[in-house]
């Protein structure tokens, strides 16, 4: 790859694409449940050291091999190490994308589903029992979420054969402000609700006795996988940035409002939950069940249902499209495929694997591998080996094989930038990153927590 690789064409783009890339269900869906079992501020006061100490420099880690090597998550390291073990990183990160795409997109779909829902007031009047029935049933169903999951896989068709500029960048410039409108919208609204001072309480407040290993090993797990690390996308849009992109401001902005989002959330969330007398520790079905349950009970419920179904399908579709460019840029650059023939045929493998993934939750449920649906199985492989496997080897490349000489030309522009962090940037790669991956995945696997 060449100085002639496309880049970002301004400074929102880059920031609204690698935001956007980051800034998904984990926040929105995810970060919300994740602190309503385990403790609330606690978790909250764990997560924000997590993200400081070891998100925050796997982001700029991945910057720095992305712009340095100017080449897909595959080049990368066939160009910085040829010929040695390290290229299996590349690898492992397009079957990471692959296989997040494969459920990740069934999720996707399903948020389409709850918006034609919210537009036709097909909430009005169900009970929470009624909507966990409504939910089970659409789920499972052989057809209904594969035609949700053709459009939004389109959706995603057309955002990457526009290419870089005109596809992500712009996509991006406009997705990422009207998710940070809609949510800062329901935030204010939230706060106003009867009781919503028990909901802040919650969050901001710390019972710090309810730190212990269990929430410190999900808090780092939800930094980790929240900020898309491991998985090769920040790789990719990396290798996009100008030589005027300053790596250590975008890895601060970027880690700083993807935390603001996931905040965000559950000021838009708790105040609500408690409002209304329902357990913040309600787990995977706050979205999908519990939420349009407040809804129904709020003023102006139905316009909130519709607003809030359309900010979590906008933060789906900015994760996927990072995802989709991970593998997209891999199979063109690699393979030297026309990129429009490179998009078709990553949406094509996806499409497969998303409808394995679909009727497998419905009706091929009774057919497992490992005890699990192939849905739980995609999930599983790449949320505890794939991604925690491949930060802590991009963790290493940095810290011990790639010249860190290198690594400051690039952080401070080749001397003209001050870099008062780069030594302790090198020691977190080297040692407390890993260390902290390393327990995160052993958590996953039940040897610890």
């Amino acid at each position: 790859m060449s100085s002639n690789r496309t880049t970002f064409a301004t400074k929102l783009g880059v920031i609204a694409a690698a935001v956007g890339s980051a800034v998904g269900l984990g926040n929105i869906w995810r970060f919300p449940y994740e602190a309503g079992q385990n403790g609330g501020g606690a978790f909250l006061i764990v997560y924000l050291i997590c993200v400081l100490l070891i998100g925050m420099p796997l982001i700029m880690a991945e910057f720095i091999l992305g712009r340095h090597s100017k080449s897909n998550v595959g080049g990368t390291f066939k160009k910085l190490a040829p010929n040695t073990g390290w290229g299996v990183i590349g690898y492992m990160s397009v079957l990471a994308s692959f296989l997040i795409l494969g459920f990740y997109s069934v999720i996707a779909g399903w948020t389409l589903e709850y918006i034609y829902q919210a537009v036709t007031n097909g909430f009005s009047g169900l009970s929470a029992a009624e909507l966990k029935t409504a939910f089970t049933e659409f789920s499972t169903d052989t057809y209904s979420p594969l035609i949700w999951l053709g459009l939004f896989l389109l959706a995603n068709y057309f955002i990457i054969v526009g290419g870089v500029k005109n596809g992500i960048e712009k996509c991006s410039n406009i997705m990422m402000p009207l998710l940070f409108i809609i949510l800062i919208v329901f935030c204010v609204r939230s706060i106003f609700l009867p009781g919503a001072e028990e909901g802040l309480r919650f969050l901001f407040q710390p019972d710090f006795t309810k730190i212990n290993s269990n929430v410190i090993l999900r808090a780092m797990g939800q930094a980790f996988f929240s900020l898309s690390l491991g998985m090769g996308c920040l790789i990719t849009y990396g290798s996009y940035f100008s030589k005027e992109t300053k790596l250590g401001k975008t890895a601060f902005t970027v880690s700083t409002l993807d935390t603001l989002v996931a905040i965000l959330a559950g000021v838009m969330i708790f105040p609500a939950v408690f409002s209304f007398g329902i357990s913040p520790s309600a787990g995977p079905d706050l979205v999908f069940i519990t939420v349009p349950n407040v809804f129904q009970r709020m003023a102006g419920g139905y316009i909130w249902s519709i607003l809030f179904f359309l900010l979590i399908a906008v933060a789906a579709l900015t994760s996927t499209v990072s995802m989709f460019e991970v593998v997209t840029a891999f199979i063109h650059e690699e393979f030297n495929m026309s990129r429009r023939k490179a998009t078709g045929w990553v949406v094509g493998v996806t499409a497969v694997f998303s409808v394995i993934c679909s009727l497998s939750i419905g009706p091929w449920k009774d057919y497992t591998i490992l005890g699990m649906t192939v849905f739980d199985l995609f999930d599983f492989v790449s949320a505890n080996i794939l991604l925690p496997v491949g930060g802590l080897l991009i963790s290493l490349f940095v810290g011990f094989r790639l010249d860190k000489k290198t690594s400051y030309n690039e952080i401070t522009d080749n001397g003209k930038l001050k870099c008062w962090y780069f030594n302790p940037l090198i020691f977190i790669l080297k040692y407390l990153a890993p260390v902290a991956i390393t327990l995160i995945f052993l958590s996953n696997f039940g040897v610890l927590g």
